[in-house]
């Protein structure tokens, strides 16, 4: 068969940033919203009047969300695209004004007694999304006031948000100078990150140089987006009488602070085991210690480097097929229909993502394919956060919203049973190194590389408290926060890697970083108990993914694995499959 490599987004609206269609769509759910605003304002306290006021702002919600993630699927394929670029501030706009009429209705919710709440929350028109519900009436007791609040969410838009917009701009516009064959080629931020998985070590390095150098001419530039972004941040959690920085990023992600203790501690215990691993792919690879550029690069003899963007999908529908006929069937319909943005070419934004289109119940993926087994994962990853979202469809609005870490706990399993599949089916024994080591090294990523980056954001947040900080010290706290979750093991560090990480700047979420630890190791325990139940684990595992944005990840491991993420036993078990990764790759290159 054969898969598009582009996607399709005329399905939703025609003409792309110029589209008439899309410009009508827009202005109609600012109208609606208008509407709300002014029926949330009125004082009416009725169950049936809020009941009201709640129904009908979940369609509004959806028609922002399906708005911002056409302007995001434009910007991203194009970065040069400025009319794009002009949406994004009036879908920031609308978004913001459904957040305020939203603010409004939580805080009717918050005037009810206990009594009355009781017997609200049991109504049969919300109790299906009595979750959400409670969620917003305790977290709006420890907001600032109403009109505080909406102030905020005001000078956000041309603030706070403005500057996360302000870097996305500036990165679509680097260049970076590649040479390859005795020429000097242009490259974007994504595709020189591409040339940094490379099998020639030569042109990893040539790459992770010529982004450092690039990144570092621009560094004060990304200096002063991430110091504003998180100057924003630290002022309104002062207000709200906030200290702890984690606080928010606790709240959205719907888990315990003990929870993500244990599971850093659990792997910090564990980390010997990757050390033992980077040692023996660094003489693999006939170097003394593996540079920051060589830790996911693949093996000398991988004879598997080389993967058309069909053969991917092939192999993708396949190996789902064996643990999910529904998942393979929905994977399928998605690679055939256009769902997916793969092409490798000039002018995208770095990176991968998987954006919910929800009025039409479809999802699209964007990323930039460059025939390699990582791209293959990243692509196996995607159609896992897509298969999540199908899975909620059904659902009302208020319970299809999960939070980031259970997000990634889809994505991280459907990569899961990719890489164990062609482990299992390898035809010879470098093969069978090549898949492992890539496979080991995707936990390097979670455990070490994501673990840098939260104790870099920890740490840089916490001196940002006192001042602006410098350039130099942000490339020291980088650099610093790498040896540390390392462990020392690397020979060259990044010390650019703040200002080149997207995910620093996104003002949507902070602190993007342990929700993919955390969806990683859950992923792998649930895998775990997937390999032992068998096909009967398919019913299981859609179960848990609808309850998702319906209970705290600490209940959601109780109900469906009855285990306690607070203790570090489910961890731990979670570890151990990684482990026997690793003696079974010491063992096959033993010296």
């Amino acid at each position: 068969m054969t898969y598009p490599i582009n996607w399709d987004l005329d399905i939703f609206f025609k003409g792309g940033s110029h589209s008439a269609e899309f410009e009508e769509f827009v202005q109609e759910t600012f109208d609606r919203t208008k509407e709300l605003t002014i029926r949330a304002k009125q004082d009416h306290q009725s169950f049936e009047y809020v009941i009201e006021l709640i129904r009908d702002i979940q369609p509004l919600m959806q028609r922002s969300r399906h708005a911002s993630a056409f302007i995001s699927c434009l910007s991203a394929a194009d970065v040069h695209d400025k009319k794009a670029r002009q949406w994004q501030g009036t879908i920031l706009s609308l978004s913001t004004q459904i957040s305020e009429a939203w603010t409004m209705i939580e805080e009717k919710l918050s005037f009810y007694t206990e009594d009355e709440w009781n017997t609200f929350i049991q109504h049969e028109k919300v109790k299906n999304i009595s979750f959400k519900l409670e969620e917003s009436r305790e977290q709006i007791k420890e907001k600032l006031s109403l009109s505080e609040e909406k102030l905020a969410a005001k000078l956000a838009v041309d603030g706070y948000h403005a500057w996360g917009s302000y870097y996305n701009q500036l990165v679509g516009q680097l260049e970076f100078p590649f040479e390859e064959d005795g020429k000097i080629t242009l490259l974007s931020a994504g595709q020189i990150q591409n040339r940094m998985d490379d099998v020639n070590r030569e042109v990893r390095k040539q790459a992770f140089h010529v982004a450092e150098k690039v990144w570092s001419e621009k560094a004060d530039l990304f200096a002063t987006t991430i110091n504003h972004l998180a100057g924003f941040r630290l002022n309104l959690y002062e207000a709200r009488g906030w200290s702890d920085v984690l606080k928010e990023p606790l709240l959205i992600n719907r888990m315990e602070k003990d929870t993500l203790t244990t599971m850093w501690s659990t792997i910090e215990e564990n980390k010997d085991m990757l050390h033992k691993f980077m040692e023996r792919k660094a003489h693999l690879l006939g170097i003394e210690k593996l540079a920051f550029y060589d830790v996911f690069a693949p093996l000398p003899n991988n004879s598997d480097s080389e993967i058309t963007y069909e053969e991917a999908c092939d192999l993708i529908i396949k190996h789902f097929q064996s643990f999910s006929p529904k998942l393979a069937s929905f994977a399928e319909g998605a690679l055939r229909d256009g769902w997916i943005e793969a092409e490798n070419r000039a002018g995208k934004r770095p990176g991968g993502f998987c954006t919910n289109f929800p009025l039409q119940e479809q999802s699209r993926i964007f990323m930039t394919y460059d025939n390699s087994m990582s791209n293959v994962m990243t692509l196996a990853h995607e159609l896992g956060h897509a298969y999540h979202s199908h899975c909620l469809k059904e659902l009302e609005p208020f319970a299809q919203r999960y939070a980031m870490n259970v997000a990634e706990t889809a994505s991280t399993f459907a990569e899961n049973i990719i890489a164990d599949a062609l482990v299992k089916e390898a035809s010879n024994k470098d093969l069978k190194i090549s898949l492992l080591e890539n496979k080991i090294s995707r936990s390097i990523a979670f455990f070490m590389n994501i673990h840098a980056r939260f104790l870099f954001e920890t740490r840089f947040y916490e001196a940002r408290k006192t001042n602006t900080v410098s350039t130099e010290q942000l490339n020291d706290l980088m650099e610093e926060a790498q040896r540390e979750a390392f462990g020392q093991a690397l020979s060259d560090y990044s010390p650019t890697f703040w200002a080149s990480k997207l995910h620093f700047h996104i003002t949507g979420v902070p602190f993007y970083n342990f929700p993919y630890t955390f969806g990683y190791l859950f992923s792998l325990g649930i895998y775990k108990r997937a390999i032992v139940a068998g096909s009967d684990f398919e019913d299981h595992y859609i179960n848990l993914l609808k309850d998702t944005a319906r209970m705290t990840v600490e209940d959601l491991a109780k109900n469906h694995l009855q285990i306690d993420l607070t203790k570090p036993q489910f961890w731990q078990e979670a570890l151990d499959v990684i482990k026997n990764d690793i003696e079974e790759f010491m063992e096959l290159t033993k010296i």
